[in-house]
C-alpha cells in the first residue's frame, strides 16, 4: 500500500510520467491568454505541429532533397509562431556569444548552466593589459571579476568575499533559501558525487539508488564509495525502446521487500531528466523515496536553465542538490559543480572528511592584483533569468523536437522496407521531452556507423556533437533480436581466456551519438545536424570521407 500522500498525488499521476506530478508549467505562449485549454488537446496539437513542420509523410532518400535552410525556417515558424518571440535569446546570441558565429560553429556536446559569456572573457582580457599596463600607478582601481578559477581551500589568494558573492548568486539562481542549505564548490559533477559518497553514513545507511540510462563517471564514483563502505547499490532499469523507468522494479527497490516504512534505508540518487537520452520522470518519485526512509539527491545538472523554479522545493525539498556550471558557452566548457546540502541532514555527514577533502574547491579572483571592490557579474545566469522559463521551455521544446522529427524522416533510398537512416532511442516527439538526443546512424544494410566516427565526421564540419553509453536498459523478449544487433559488449572481470574457448563478454551498453540543445541553440544549428547526418544516405560517403581525410593528411605532410 502506498502512503496517504503518495496515493493523493496518484490522482494526478498514477505512472510517475508528468513533469510535476501536480500540474505541469506553462507551455507555448500561444496558450497562454486562450482560456482554459485541455492540456491533452494541447500536447495534441503540438505533436501534429512538429509533424506538419516538416512536410508530412515525406522521405527524404539523399542529402540533395532536403529543403533549403530559409525554405526548412519558414515551415518551421508556421508550424511553430512561438518560436518568434524567443528572439532576445538570438540578440543575446549576436552580441555575447558572437564567436559562434564568426566561426559558424555548432556546439552540441555539453549541458549545463552558463556562468559567464564571451564577451565577458574578451573583456577580461583586455582588462588584464590595462592592468598590467598601469601597475606603476600609485592609486587602486576598481575592477570588475567577469571570470573566475577553482583552487584548493589551501591557497592563499582565496577571496571569502568572492567565494560569498558568487554563492549567494548561484543558490539565488537556483531558487534555493539560504536558511534551508549550505552550497560546497567543487571541481566538477565527479567531485561532488564523490565529496558526498565519502561524507554519507553508508555503513549504516546501507542502499544506494540510482536513476541512470546511460555511463556516468560521477554515478560510477558514488556507486564504488559505497561498495567500500558495505553498502548495496541498486540501479534503476529502463524499458526499450523508449526508455521509460521500469516502473514496477523501482517501486519494488524503493518500497523494499516487505513494504514497510523504515528510516536509514539510504540514498536515492534522482536526475529528473536523461543528459544522453532526454528521457524526462516525474518528481514523484523523490517523493515515494523520502516517504520510505530514503534521503534525496537530486542531480540537477541536466536540467534547463531555470528548471529549478519548478521544482516546487516546498514540497519537494531535497535532501542534497548537485548541479554543474560552465564558464562560457561554446568556448570555454570548462567550469565547476555545486553540493547543496540541506542544513536539517548536515549532522549525519562527516564533516571532517568534507573540511579536508581535495575535491572540495573554493573560488578566487583572477590573480591579476587587488580591488577595493569584488563584484560579482555571472551574465550567462542574468541572461537566463531575464528571458525566464516560459521563453527557454518554448524555444529548447520546439528546437528539440523537429530535429528528431527530422531525423526520423531519413530513409535509405530503394529500400523495400522503408529502412530508415536513424534510430533515435528515448523519446520522440513529445510535449515534455528533455533537451539532449540519442540516436545512432544505420547503413543501407541495417549495420550500425561507429558513433565515434560520426562524432568525427560531424567535427569535420564544425559541428560538435557528443557521444554515450546508455545502460540498464531492460528488453522485452519482442526485442531480443534488436538487443543482440545493438548492445556493445565486453569481456566479463575476472574471466580468463580458455585455451580453444573465446573470452565470454557480458553486454555492457548501447554506445550512441548525443547532442544537447541550449536556450542560446537556434533552428540554423539543429539544420545543420540534419544536413549533415543526411549525407550517410550516400553509401560511399563514409569511404569517401577517409579517402579525403588521407588526402588532406598527405598533402600537409608533403607542404
Amino acid at each position: 500500500m502506498l502512503s496517504s500522500n503518495v496515493k493523493q498525488s496518484s490522482k494526478f499521476c498514477k505512472c510517475y510520467c508528468c513533469l510535476n506530478p501536480i500540474i505541469s508549467f506553462p507551455s507555448s505562449l500561444d496558450y497562454q491568454n486562450s482560456g482554459n485549454v485541455n492540456s491533452s488537446t494541447f500536447h495534441y496539437d503540438f505533436a501534429t505541429a512538429t509533424t506538419s513542420s516538416l512536410y508530412p509523410h515525406t522521405q527524404f532518400t539523399n542529402s540533395e532533397s532536403l529543403p533549403s535552410l530559409p525554405e526548412s525556417f519558414r515551415s518551421f515558424t508556421r508550424s511553430f509562431p512561438q518560436y518568434l518571440t524567443t528572439v532576445e535569446a538570438d540578440q543575446i546570441r549576436a552580441n555575447d556569444y558572437r564567436h559562434l558565429y564568426l566561426s559558424s560553429h555548432v556546439c552540441l556536446d555539453y549541458s549545463g548552466h552558463a556562468l559567464f559569456t564571451f564577451s565577458q572573457q574578451q573583456q577580461q582580457q583586455q582588462s588584464g593589459e590595462f592592468i598590467a599596463s598601469s601597475s606603476s600607478n600609485s592609486h587602486h582601481k576598481t575592477q570588475r571579476v567577469s571570470s573566475i578559477e577553482i583552487s584548493h581551500k589551501a591557497n592563499e589568494s582565496l577571496s571569502l568575499e568572492f567565494e560569498d558573492k558568487l554563492r549567494r548568486r548561484i543558490m539565488r539562481y537556483l531558487n534555493v533559501s539560504e536558511d534551508d542549505y549550505s552550497m560546497f564548490f567543487t571541481a566538477n559533477q565527479t567531485s561532488a558525487f564523490g565529496l558526498l559518497a565519502e561524507s554519507y553514513p553508508f555503513q549504516t545507511n546501507k542502499n544506494l539508488i540510482t536513476v541512470y540510462d546511460h555511463e556516468n563517471e560521477a554515478v560510477e564514483t558514488m556507486v564504488k564509495c559505497s561498495k567500500n563502505k558495505g553498502a548495496r547499490a541498486l540501479a534503476a532499469e529502463f524499458k526499450w525502446p523508449k526508455l521509460k523507468i521500469y516502473r514496477e522494479k523501482l517501486e519494488e527497490m524503493v518500497l523494499g521487500s516487505f513494504r514497510k516504512k523504515k528510516q536509514n534505508k539510504g540514498l536515492f540518487v534522482f536526475p529528473v531528466q536523461s543528459r544522453v537520452s532526454g528521457a524526462r520522470y516525474s518528481y514523484q518519485w523523490m517523493n515515494l523515496a523520502r516517504e520510505y526512509g530514503w534521503h534525496v539527491l537530486l542531480d540537477a545538472s541536466a536540467l534547463h536553465p531555470k528548471e529549478m523554479d519548478t521544482l516546487g522545493l516546498s514540497l519537494f525539498q531535497p535532501d542534497f542538490i548537485v548541479c554543474t556550471f560552465y564558464k562560457v558557452f561554446g568556448e570555454d566548457p570548462s567550469g565547476f559543480s555545486c553540493l547543496l546540502v540541506k542544513k536539517s541532514i548536515s549532522p549525519i555527514l562527516n564533516h571532517s572528511y568534507i573540511s579536508t577533502s581535495p575535491g572540495n574547491m573554493s573560488v578566487t579572483k583572477n590573480d591579476q592584483g587587488e580591488f577595493n571592490e569584488c563584484d560579482v557579474e555571472c551574465k550567462g545566469l542574468d541572461q537566463a533569468d531575464a528571458l525566464g522559463l516560459v521563453l527557454i521551455g518554448n524555444r529548447v521544446r520546439c528546437v528539440i523536437n523537429w530535429l528528431t522529427n527530422a531525423l526520423l524522416a531519413l530513409y535509405h533510398p530503394h529500400s523495400e522496407r522503408g529502412t530508415q537512416l536513424v534510430q533515435v532511442y528515448g523519446p520522440r516527439v513529445k510535449f515534455e521531452r528533455g533537451s539532449s538526443l540519442a540516436f545512432n546512424v544505420f547503413d543501407w544494410k541495417g549495420d550500425r556507423v561507429d558513433p565515434m566516427l560520426v562524432q568525427k565526421l560531424a567535427d569535420r564540419s564544425n559541428i560538435s556533437l557528443g557521444c554515450g553509453l546508455l545502460k540498464h536498459v531492460w528488453f522485452s523478449e519482442r526485442y531480443e533480436v534488436e538487443r543482440e544487433k545493438i548492445m556493445v559488449k565486453e569481456p566479463k572481470e575476472g574471466r580468463k581466456k580458455c585455451k580453444g574457448k573465446k573470452k565470454e563478454r557480458s553486454e555492457s551498453g548501447i554506445s550512441v551519438v548525443t547532442a544537447n540543445i541550449g536556450y542560446l541553440s537556434n533552428f540554423e544549428d539543429v539544420y545543420m545536424v540534419w544536413n549533415f547526418v543526411s549525407k550517410f544516405l550516400d553509401a560511399d560517403f563514409v569511404e569517401k570521407e577517409r579517402w579525403r581525410y588521407t588526402a588532406l593528411n598527405q598533402k600537409s605532410i608533403e607542404v
